[in-house]
């Protein structure tokens, strides 16, 4: 049976994503917890997410997020014991047909993954533009005055003139925003970071041009990881923003796993 989902699938999803992403390329195991916090950020609409059920047991998802005129996947999954069924394009599909109230639907996906590519182009996907993924551990941890709180780091529209790129969607002001678990914004005028501490997770940081190539972002990003205590996780970062690429190569981050954007009109 294919359906809709309700807030009182969660434990079957929480069961499904652990099980359909156990052998994942990219290990993917989060709490109980930090799924549903991973789920509350991208905007997650049960009524517009779907599963796939074998009597009373999930064995296959999509959860899908709303923002604007815009849907997410924010992840689609089948069950080991479930592959090779079509499950995944099912769940495309019954996708489509329940977000038809949306202009267009996104997702990313592992560069290293031909299939799923395959699929959803066939799907009618196409790519957007490839996104990097980073970690960052800082071996010093200076503590930089300049790093406090500044009158402006709370006016978005400020901080949207610092970027040169659109952040990708669990990276967007909006999935900030939703966030329930705590984050820390550090900066001032040059500049800003945004950091979730408990996570390690860094979904903003931007240098205002005129102060670029004097040590803000180093510094910013030091704090960061001073905050959070933990090695830096910097996800899905445009590609195509080759300032940032060379920032973070200089400053001794390392890449990870590679994704392509891509979009399929809905309309």
């Amino acid at each position: 049976m294919i359906r809709t989902l309700t807030h009182d699938d969660f434990e079957s999803l929480n069961a499904a994503f652990t099980a359909a992403f156990s052998d994942y390329v990219v290990k993917l195991s989060p709490t109980r917890e930090q799924l549903r916090e991973m789920f509350t950020r991208r905007g997650w609409i049960p009524s517009l997410s779907v599963g796939a059920f074998d009597g009373n047991t999930l064995v296959a998802f999509t959860v899908n997020c709303v923002d604007g005129p815009l849907a997410y996947d924010s992840g689609t999954g089948v069950i080991p014991t479930h592959r090779r069924r079509g499950l995944a394009r099912e769940m495309m599909l019954k996708s489509f047909e329940v977000l038809g109230g949306c202009e267009g639907y996104v997702l990313e996906v592992l560069d290293n993954n031909p299939a799923a590519i395959a699929l959803y182009r066939d799907l009618g996907f196409r790519e957007v533009r490839g996104l990097q993924c980073w970690t960052y551990e800082s071996s010093s941890l200076p503590v930089d005055e300049s790093s406090s709180s500044g009158r402006r780091l709370d006016d978005l529209e400020t901080r949207r003139l610092f970027r040169d790129i659109q952040p990708s969607w669990q990276n967007s002001d909006a999935a900030i925003a939703r966030a329930t678990h705590p984050s820390t914004t550090l900066g001032d005028d040059d500049g800003y970071a945004i950091v979730f501490p408990d996570t390690g997770d860094l979904p903003q940081l931007a240098v205002r041009r005129e102060a670029r190539r004097r040590g803000v972002g180093t510094r910013l990003l030091n704090a960061a990881a001073q905050a959070a205590g933990k090695p830096l996780r910097i996800m899905n970062v445009d590609e195509r923003d080759a300032g940032i690429t060379a920032f973070l190569e200089r400053v001794g981050a390392r890449r990870t796993v590679r994704q392509l954007e891509m979009l399929r009109p809905l309309r």
